[in-house]
């Protein structure tokens, strides 16, 4: 079992069987042409990536009376040098193989592009000696994001929040319908107690400097250019030491894979990728039977 399973809820298994009952909610007609026979079907990587999703891969062919055995530890960057590479196969009932096939290959092939992504951009990191933390955004797919957010994990980024009650984020929206950065923070801390990190996005050096003064523990440094951030964050860390306060500073806002290394500098503790999920490219597995 990859170490990251450990991680799972025990109520993602219903969330595997609400998938299969999305895509059989009555009659499985081509299912009945196949029968019951047992088939041993390859799972073939087509495209370079790094695995992930295999817990999910799994529950959905042992809710559908199979068995998954594995080539390749999850993690794994699989390159295919000669158009494809055997990851796994799975054996049971033929019908029964089929039943999961498109369900489980949706799961390997969106997670692990994921978590292809994230180690990529992890790396990009560890190539500018950037010390801080490269995380994901609450951008995901509805009904997907524990899958997502694994993805991130096995290919070794910060999920960041997994979701609205993790940690309170004021954004521009919340600062406007409130009236002020103070305000928002006051009433935040007011609910969330002292165990939630409040953290505000900020459109300039001045929002920041009041967000920080009015108690939030992280700034978020919203859709700066990399020499306005790094500028920026090295002015507030140093204002903060002379208040002798301690926060930590967030650069989000449309930073690429292209773009990120820019924004890797001193004062910056965390890089937040949107993109790390919106339009990531799949890895291409196929599963096929024997014949």
């Amino acid at each position: 079992m990859s170490r990251h399973a450990s991680l799972l809820p025990i109520s993602y298994a219903r969330t595997v069987e609400h998938w299969l009952a999305e895509d059989i909610p009555s009659f499985d007609y081509g299912g009945y042409v196949v029968g019951d026979d047992i088939k041993v079907a390859t799972l073939y990587c087509k495209s370079p990536g790094v695995l992930a999703g295999k817990p999910f891969f799994n529950e959905v062919f042992r809710q559908t009376g199979c068995t998954v055995s594995w080539s390749f530890e999850e993690g794994v960057e699989i390159l295919p040098n000669e158009g494809k590479v055997v990851v796994a196969e799975v054996t049971g009932p033929g019908r029964r193989i089929l039943m999961g096939e498109r369900v489980a290959l949706n799961i390997l092939a969106r997670c692990s592009g994921i978590a292809s992504r994230a180690r990529r951009l992890r790396t990009l990191a560890d190539q500018n000696n950037f010390g801080g933390v490269v995380a994901g955004t609450r951008k995901t797919t509805p009904g997907f994001r524990l899958v997502e957010k694994y993805g991130m994990e096995v290919g070794g980024a910060d999920t960041h929040r997994m979701d609205l009650s993790s940690m309170v984020m004021l954004k521009d929206n919340h600062i406007w319908a409130t009236g002020s950065i103070t305000r928002a923070v006051a009433e935040a801390r007011s609910v969330a107690g002292f165990s939630i990190k409040i953290e505000v996005e900020c459109q300039s050096e001045t929002d920041a400097l009041e967000a920080i003064d009015a108690g939030a523990d992280i700034v978020m440094l919203d859709n700066f250019k990399p020499e306005q951030l790094l500028l920026a964050a090295k002015s507030i860390k140093t204002k903060c030491q002379s208040f002798q306060k301690q926060v930590l500073i967030e650069a989000s806002g449309g930073i690429t894979e292209d773009t990120a290394a820019q924004y890797m500098g001193p004062g910056v503790d965390i890089i937040s990728f949107g993109s790390m999920t919106q339009g990531v490219p799949h890895v291409d597995f196929s599963l096929k039977i024997a014949h």
